[in-house]
């Protein structure tokens, strides 16, 4: 990566931590999109517990990874709740960046660029290489 791109990578870095540190905490608790059609024919009370009613909502069970240390977007053993939800959007967004930058990493280029302007190869004593491609293209035309 040239030293101009790294003010700019580290630039968005510092954003998706604010966004994921202290913005995510400002979103809205409740329930949205696929959440409130799971809830239609239920009724719920003020804390969003089904009270009564039919709905898709009542056979939900938590899932293998509801016990892990960034479940339900907090940090486990962190009482703190607008702390747990910063930090695990923090870790979050590390966690990200790491992975997508080892994986760019595993994926760079490993030789050197070539570059356009150097154009086609000569030879001192016979002159420009052969294109066999172009030869062929030549010989069509006639």
């Amino acid at each position: 990566m040239s030293k101009r791109s790294w003010p700019f990578v580290l630039g968005g870095l510092l954003v998706a931590l604010l966004l994921a540190g202290v913005v995510s905490n400002y979103a809205s608790a409740h329930p949205d999109g696929l959440d409130s059609s799971l809830l239609k024919g239920c009724t719920v009370n003020a804390d969003d517990e089904i009270t009564g009613g039919s709905c898709p909502a009542q056979q939900a069970k938590d899932h293998e990874l509801a016990d892990s240390p960034l479940a339900d977007y907090g940090v486990r053993g962190v009482s703190n709740g607008f702390l747990s939800t910063g930090l695990s959007g923090v870790l979050g967004v590390l966690l990200t960046f790491a992975l997508g930058g080892g994986l760019f990493w595993l994926a760079r280029r490993r030789g050197p660029a070539t570059s356009p302007a150097t154009g086609p190869a000569t030879d001192a004593v016979t002159g420009p290489a052969s294109d066999p491609s172009a030869d062929e293209r030549s010989a069509r035309t006639r």
